[in-house]
């Protein structure tokens, strides 16, 4: 007995070391990151911007893989009754089981440019999903003059072997013609609103429209289920704006998730050096092309600052970078212990990265599957609590994470 009241008291010490860490700024404890930042004379704007403290969960879990096989999987939907939505890149729907049986490409897609960084990407749930078997998905639509991201929806058959009543509701203007940055991911928030994050395209033509108020490059947009636009959009009205549009200068965003409490949170591509969260805000303008951190892939500075007046600073920055795609705010009780993280999959560092957030500010980092090999492309919660990853191969791989047995 007084052995287990020894072996808690310690454990309690432990807990409250932990929290005093994440809640510390970087130079009161040790950050996973040790390498130099690529954007060697720039400081972040407050304490625990970047590189804060390394923490460890010390949750014991085990990786099971669901199924192999997949053909550069993009994005995993948990479907209710155990079953899984995944998109392949090139341009294939399928349904995967439970037991890890893949099935055949869901037909009715419209077609697909899967070149380069282009293809099938995101899937959602409609938030009505077991009444109207509806589904959302964002893919780079091939277009006279060259692609561009579009959002389409459809309702899947009771057999799941097709889509019916498909139709393309948002399309990301202007149209360009090459095979980057498109985005994007597709998320609802508790207003029942449908919000999607897009690419500026990469290049220096296109880099200045994620300032633009009359392009949709470089922004979050928030529209109706059905296409159309809310009244309450902060640019409705205003002469020259897209009246979708939610949040303006962003660079290329592929994670997208709204915590608990109904905040939408982003996680962007940077340069070479600066991936960014930010907290997104109504009208909010987060910099991009003006401002940002790291530099340019060649080595040379970013043209402008890492900050300006009127625009918003990221909550976190990685310097050097993660390449983020795909998140998910735990909200399960198979993991007691990352209640409310937010989970970023990374893929350039090839591991499951997760933050803990209070007070709107980051206060710890932790890795996990460090150890894979692989670049995890995305991460979703299941209805049974468990987490499920995609991994971004040729063979692509579905993995399962739940608590050791």
């Amino acid at each position: 007995m007084i052995q287990s009241r020894v072996i808690a008291a310690v454990a309690l010490l432990l807990t409250a070391a932990s929290a005093a860490c994440a809640q510390s700024t970087p130079s009161a404890c040790t950050p996973l990151e040790t390498r130099s930042p690529n954007g060697k004379n720039q400081q972040p704007a407050f304490a625990g911007q970047t590189r804060t403290c390394g923490v460890r969960s010390n949750v014991a879990y085990d990786v099971g893989v669901v199924t192999k096989g997949l053909t550069r999987p993009w994005s995993v939907e948990p479907l209710p009754g155990g079953d899984f939505l995944v998109t392949e890149k090139p341009g294939r729907l399928r349904i995967v089981s439970r037991s890890g049986i893949i099935g055949d490409p869901i037909a009715g897609l419209p077609a697909v440019d899967g070149r380069g960084q282009g293809g099938l990407l995101d899937v959602a749930l409609s938030p009505s999903f077991a009444t109207d078997r509806t589904i959302f998905w964002s893919f780079t639509e091939p277009r006279e003059g060259g692609n561009g991201t579009s959002i389409a929806r459809g309702t899947l058959a009771p057999d799941r072997k097709s889509l019916n009543d498909v139709r393309v509701i948002f399309r990301v203007l202007p149209t360009y013609n090459n095979n980057m940055h498109f985005g994007s991911r597709v998320v609802f928030g508790q207003d029942g609103m449908l919000y999607a994050t897009f690419g500026e395209r990469s290049s220096n033509a296109t880099r200045p429209y994620a300032q633009d108020l009359g392009s949709h490059l470089g922004k979050v947009v928030r529209i109706r289920p059905d296409g159309s636009v809310p009244q309450d959009n902060p640019f409705v009205g205003k002469a020259g704006a897209q009246p979708e549009i939610w949040s303006v200068g962003h660079r290329n965003i592929q994670a997208a998730a709204f915590d608990p409490r109904g905040q939408l949170w982003t996680i962007e591509h940077g340069t070479n050096g600066g991936d960014e969260l930010n907290r997104i805000e109504r009208g909010k303008n987060y910099g991009w092309a003006d401002v940002g951190y790291g530099v340019e892939y060649t080595g040379q500075p970013l043209p402008g600052p890492t900050a300006k007046q009127g625009t918003e600073q990221p909550t976190y920055y990685w310097d050097p970078v993660i390449a983020p795609s795909g998140a998910q705010f735990y909200t399960g009780d198979l993991f007691p212990a990352w209640k409310n993280s937010l989970f970023i999959g990374a893929l350039k560092e090839k591991r499951l990265v997760r933050l803990t957030i209070q007070n709107g500010r980051v206060t710890g980092e932790e890795h996990l599957l460090t150890d894979g090999g692989h670049r995890i492309r995305d991460v979703r919660q299941g209805p049974d609590g468990a987490l499920y990853v995609v991994t971004d191969d040729e063979n692509g791989e579905l993995w399962r994470i739940a608590p050791k047995r």
